[in-house]
């Protein structure tokens, strides 16, 4: 996997990353990215949360006929709740792409991130997309500028790309530090291929893909308003793969991006992975290994480095799910702290001073088996949210 590429990687494609004035800090917040062609096929995932931003909603019409030219994304102000006054400044951002571009608004998805509730500063917004289309290039730099235009409360710009044996790749950018469980965090993710990919397979794979990765991140349960995950293919390397090669190098580029999106998450100390074995169903794995996840005294014992074992047994135990207490085993970072219902191996054995932690839940009813990722609640998590609108 190379990081250092990201959505420029692939060819076809064209991405910039500038200063629009949307921050007042004069930092990037705007980034356009540009499917060259000669193939448009595109598909889009986006936030189940019932509160959703204008350019959620745009993108969801324009993603029906599963075609995009481009891809315009601001950072500094999420136009969520600003009614249909939103959605028209939405509306009038695809418009000005598709006059630079010479395309359609139809083939402009447009993506938002930063405080709810505000308008954005619509002269900023327009004459972005002007300086980014001047900006446009195929460079590595500007794939890492484009990268970087999306970040809010995220300290570095995340990118992975990937080739395959036959000559073709993926790469993608990802942005999101909190409100961070995406279900389809704040989080945006374009990802872009050269392969000639067709708009249905390239839809299955993208939901496929999701479903694995994107959707095993829960940082802190909150759902935004603004997710959207967008795949975007050019067919410039003239090579079809079998939908099971797509599908694999798509699922491994976004689990590489989940991972950075961990790593930078608000205030993390601890990358911590919670993986629950023996469930009835993989369904009922996600469930708990999301209600633990999600736990805040898990979360602080864990930032505390402290394997309090009990934590994890008392939240698993409100999952609506099959458990059964005598089966249940707890194993943090190889040490089994819990064992078939009682107390196992002394639970100061499990060292957790490290940043990894490894929580491994058996519950020894069925097949069910799924692996969620998540973080440790720390003091700089609560301090930097507690002041994030001012």
């Amino acid at each position: 996997m190379n990081r250092d590429k990201g959505v420029t990687g692939p060819a076809g494609f064209r991405a910039a990353g500038v200063a629009a004035g949307i921050k007042a800090n004069g930092a990037l917040d705007f980034t356009l990215v540009v499917n060259d062609g000669p193939n448009n096929a595109a598909a889009g995932v986006f936030t189940t949360n019932k509160v959703k931003a204008a350019p959620v909603l745009w993108s969801q019409q324009v993603l029906k006929e599963r075609k995009l030219k481009a891809v315009v994304l601001n950072s500094g102000g999420a136009n969520a709740c600003t009614g249909p006054e939103g959605f028209q400044d939405t509306h009038a951002t695809a418009e000005k792409v598709a006059e630079v571009l010479e395309c359609g608004a139809i083939e402009v998805a447009v993506c938002s991130t930063g405080l709810i509730g505000e308008r954005l500063p619509m002269d900023q917004v327009l004459s972005g997309v002007d300086i980014a289309a001047q900006a446009l290039d195929s460079t590595q730099e500007a794939g890492l500028k484009a990268a970087t235009g999306v970040l809010t409360t995220d300290t570095r710009a995340k990118q992975s790309w990937k080739a395959h044996e036959q000559g073709w790749s993926i790469g993608g950018f990802v942005k999101g530090a909190g409100m961070l469980a995406p279900n389809m965090a704040t989080m945006l993710a374009v990802i872009t291929t050269d392969a000639d990919v067709d708009k249905d397979t390239l839809d299955a794979a993208l939901r496929k893909a999701t479903s694995k990765t994107f959707d095993r991140l829960d940082v802190d349960g909150g759902t935004s308003t603004n997710d959207t995950v967008l795949v975007l293919a050019s067919g410039a390397s003239g090579i079809k793969p079998s939908a099971e090669d797509f599908e694999k190098l798509l699922a491994d580029v976004s689990a590489d991006l989940v991972k950075q999106l961990q790593g930078d998450a608000e205030g993390v100390t601890k990358e911590i992975s919670i993986t629950v074995t023996g469930a009835a169903t993989e369904a009922e794995a996600v469930h708990i290994g999301r209600i633990v996840a999600e736990d805040n005294l898990v979360k602080t014992a864990l930032f505390g480095s402290d394997p309090n074992w009990g934590r994890i047994a008392m939240a698993l135990g409100r999952a609506q799910a099959q458990i059964d207490p005598d089966q249940l085993s707890i194993v943090i970072n190889g040490i089994r702290v819990m064992d078939k219902g009682t107390r196992g191996e002394d639970r100061s054995n499990a060292d957790l001073s490290g940043r990894d932690i490894d929580i491994v839940i058996e519950l020894a009813l069925g097949q069910g088996e799924a692996t969620i990722l998540t973080t440790d609640l720390s003091h700089d998590y609560v301090e930097e949210n507690s002041a994030y609108s001012s």
